[in-house]
C-alpha cells in the first residue's frame, strides 16, 4: 500500500518541509524501526526530490538524533508537569503521574522511545542537542527522587524508579505484556493497579 505524501506540495512555499521529514521518519520507525530508515524514501513519503532532506539533515543519522532531541524533550516536558502536582494533589499524585506520564509517552511513540536509549543508533557524544534535551529529562527524573526521598537521596532510588517505569514500558512494547490485553481500557486498568502498588511500596520506604 502506498503512504500518501505528508504536507503541503513540494512547490508551496509555506510547506515546512523540516517537520514533515521529521514525521515521516517517526512513522517509519513506528513501522519497522530505524533499518526502515533512508534518506531516500523520506524523500519519496514527503514528496520531495531525493536532494532536498539534506538540505536540512546531514544524513539518516542527523535525523534520528532530532528525533531523540525532541523525544527527550517531550518526555522532560510530560515529568516535569506530573513534577507540578507535587504542590496541590501530594507526593503520590506526583509520583503516580510521572509514571503515567512515562509509559504514555512510551506508548504514544514507539519508534523513538525504542531508540531514545540506544547510543548505538544515536550516539549522544555526537549530537549537543540530544545530550541537552536527554539532561533536562534527567533533571526531571531526579527531581521526583527529590520529591519522594529528599534532596539527599542516593543516586540508586533515582535508578530504581526509572527502571520500574522503563521495564514496563519495554514489557508493553515488546515483551510478553504487548500480548496480554485485548482492550486498551484493560491495558489502563492493571497499569493504574501496577503503579499503585510500586507507589505504596517507594513512599513504603521512603518513611522508614
Amino acid at each position: 500500500m502506498q503512504t500518501r505524501a505528508l504536507g503541503r506540495p513540494k512547490s508551496d512555499p509555506a510547506r515546512d518541509l523540516r517537520r514533515d521529514l521529521l514525521l515521516a521518519s517517526r512513522q517509519m520507525l513506528d513501522e519497522g524501526g530505524p533499518t526502515a530508515l533512508s534518506m531516500r524514501e523520506v524523500a519519496r513519503r514527503t514528496d520531495c526530490t531525493h536532494q532536498a532532506p539534506y538540505h536540512y539533515f546531514e544524513n539518516r543519522e542527523a535525523i534520528l538524533a532530532a528525533l531523540v532531541a525532541e523525544g527527550f524533550d517531550a518526555l522532560a516536558v510530560r515529568l516535569e508537569e506530573a513534577n507540578d502536582l507535587l504542590e496541590p494533589a501530594g507526593v503520590r499524585a506526583a509520583l503516580l503521574a510521572s509514571g503515567a506520564a512515562y509509559l504514555g509517552f512510551a506508548l504514544g511513540q514507539p519508534g523513538v522511545f525504542r531508540i531514545m536509549f540506544r547510543p548505538d543508533v544515536c550516539d549522544p557524544a555526537h549530537f549537543p542537542a540530544v545530550q541537552a534535551s536527554g539532561s533536562r529529562a534527567r533533571a526531571a527524573l531526579d527531581r521526583l527522587c527529590a520529591i519522594v526521598h529528599g534532596t539527599q537521596a542516593s543516586a540508586a532510588w533515582a535508578t530504581i524508579l526509572w527502571a520500574h517505569v522503563h521495564g514496563l514500558a519495554c514489557l508493553l512494547l515488546d515483551g510478553p505484556l504487548a500480548l496480554q490485553f485485548q482492550t486498551a481500557s484493560q491495558r489502563e486498568e492493571y497499569l493504574r493497579a501496577v503503579g499503585a502498588q510500586f507507589a505504596d511500596m517507594v513512599l513504603a520506604q521512603a518513611t522508614q
